[in-house]
Parts: structure tokens; sequence; C-alpha cells
């Protein structure tokens, strides 16, 4: 939703930087509002001092990351064509797939490569077969440079998060990447445009800051929790390739609220993309599931009870394991 969300922001004077700003750190309160109601659930709080060194770099890796990402797609945007800049970024599903295959971690068998080939073709359809595409401004080098970089900050985010913090359950993980990011964006924004950058929402129409606080829950808290339990649950690769939905429903929201139509060649990759999605989702996974959290240490053995009633006609239930395949 953030290209057409965005637009709507830029035209009520709110500038790139104290967008991220505002989007990031509203999603980094919601996401702590979730993480706070968990505990109340008997969840359980991890702190900083309880991961070890690994784990902690980690997450800082991820987080400077997540920050690096958001800073170069708004910068790229406003020096390049938004088809550009997308179509830049979107070859970070091929280099998490290249990572992984080097790592060791999901070899690229046919099913993957025939995914990844298709959905990357989809991918470049949707972005450049539209009516008006290839208008808007040149080709500028410094932001296509931009566009590579956040493909890459995507792709380490990935990579990264996949086992780097597994610790760290996925809503307290998040609430402190948003929370990087919001820091981030809203010091550049202060250098860059000084307090008005930030305070602008807060003196202007309520509209800007219904825009913000919209953006902030459902362009940043909630996808960005399922996309890290989305990575954790099956994988970068299947992860990455998956999200390659992500343009066609852009393309679509825009094409609704924008008027920016939708052309053959889009739809037609469109289609594509869904095929490399089912064709992904078949493919036998590589690796064993992780659960898409860290999990509370397990407690005291229960002491001995009377006994429960055994229900007849019922297997045996299988005790629970911290990996499981999928089916």
């Amino acid at each position: 939703m953030l290209g057409t969300l965005s637009r709507f922001v830029y035209d009520l004077g709110l500038e790139p930087y104290g967008f991220v700003a505002w989007r990031a750190g509203i999603g980094a309160v919601a996401t702590a509002g979730f993480v706070a109601w968990g505990l109340r659930r008997g969840g359980r709080l991890v702190g900083w001092r309880s991961l070890d060194g690994r784990a902690r770099a980690a997450l800082g890796i991820a987080s400077l990351a997540g920050a690096a990402l958001n800073m170069a797609m708004f910068l790229a945007f406003e020096r390049t064509p938004v088809a550009i800049v997308l179509l830049c970024f979107y070859l970070y599903p091929a280099l998490v797939a290249a990572a992984s295959a080097l790592l060791g971690w999901e070899p690229m068998d046919r099913p993957r490569v025939a995914a990844l080939v298709i959905a990357l073709g989809g991918m470049v359809a949707v972005v450049v077969g539209g009516p008006s595409a290839g208008t808007g401004g040149g080709l500028d080098p410094v932001g296509v440079a931009l566009a590579l970089s956040a493909a890459l900050s995507q792709c380490v985010f990935v990579l990264v998060s996949r086992h780097g913090y597994r610790t760290v359950p996925t809503d307290q993980a998040m609430a402190t990447i948003l929370g990087v990011s919001a820091a981030v964006a809203g010091a550049l924004a202060l250098a860059v445009g000084g307090p008005v950058a930030l305070t602008l929402p807060l003196s202007e129409p309520p509209e800007l800051l219904g825009l913000l606080v919209f953006g902030g829950i459902f362009g940043a808290a909630v996808p960005s929790f399922l996309f890290l339990a989305g990575i954790r649950w099956i994988g970068p690769v299947r992860a990455g390739i998956l999200m390659l939905i992500e343009p066609l429903v852009g393309v679509a929201l825009a094409a609704a609220f924008l008027a920016e139509a939708i052309g053959p060649l889009q739809a037609a990759g469109g289609l594509a993309i869904l095929v490399a999605a089912v064709i992904i989702q078949r493919a036998r996974p590589a690796e064993a599931a992780l659960v898409p959290a860290a999990e509370p240490e397990p407690g005291p053995a229960p002491q001995p009870g009377p006994a429960a009633p055994t229900l007849p006609d019922r297997a045996p239930r299988s005790e629970p394991a911290q990996e499981v395949s999928h089916p």
C-alpha cells in the first residue's frame, strides 16, 4: 500500500524522511502494544542482556538493514521513475536464492529455479508493462544505485532474520527493528528539514495524521510482523519469491485509487507471479520449518498426580518439537 499511500502523504506536504519516521514510529508503538498484550497473557520478555553476542549482532544488523532499506528506497523514488526503482529492488529474491544456495541452506532445485524465473519475469511485466511505462523522468545513476542498495539491504535482512536471533520472539524483534528505523529516519528528518519535518502532521488537518496512523499500523506493524514470521516459517527463498506478489498488489491499488490503468502485459505478469507462488508452495521444503517466534524455556516438570482418563479411539499424541516438517 505504501506507493499509493505515500502519494497522498506527499501531496499534504510531508517529506520522505518525515514519512518514514512517522510510519516506522507508529508501527513500533503498535508492535510494542502487541508485545505488552502478550506479556500480560504469560509471555516472556527477552532482554538485550540475555542475548549472546551472535544474537545481538544479528538483531543489530537486521535493524540497520531495515533502516537503510527505507532510506534508500525513498531517496531513489525522488530521483528515479518508480518503475525502475521497483525493478531494481525486486532483484532481491534472486540475491536471497543465490546466497541461500551458497550457504547450503536451500539448494536451487528445478522447482525453485522455475518459480524464481517465472516470478522475476512476471514482476518485470507488472512494473514496466503499464500504458505509461517508461515515463516520468530520465534514468539517474544515483537513483539506480540507491534502489540496488535497497535490494541488498533487504537480502541481508532476510538472510540474517532466518536464524540470526531465534531467541527473540517475532513481535519483540520487529518492535526493535521498527524503532531503530524510526530513530534513524527521525534524525535525518531533523538534520535535513528541521523540527517542522517531524511536527508537520500535528499542525496540519487531521487527514495527514490519519493516513500516517493507518500506514504505521497496516503498512509497517502488521506486514513487518507477518513477513518476519513468514521468513521463520518457510525460509528465505520461499518468502522472497512470494514477496514478488507485492508489485502486483501495488499496481492494482494504484489503478483503483490513482486511476493508473493496468495494461494487458501487467495482467499477464500478475498471473505469472501467482503461478510462481503456487510452484514454490508445492515444492518440497529444503529444511524443516521453524516456529515463527521464540518459545519460552520449559518450566519445571509437573508433579505427579492422578492420571487423566483415557479417551477411546484416540491415537497417542507426540511431544511437540522445536522443528517440524511441512506436510
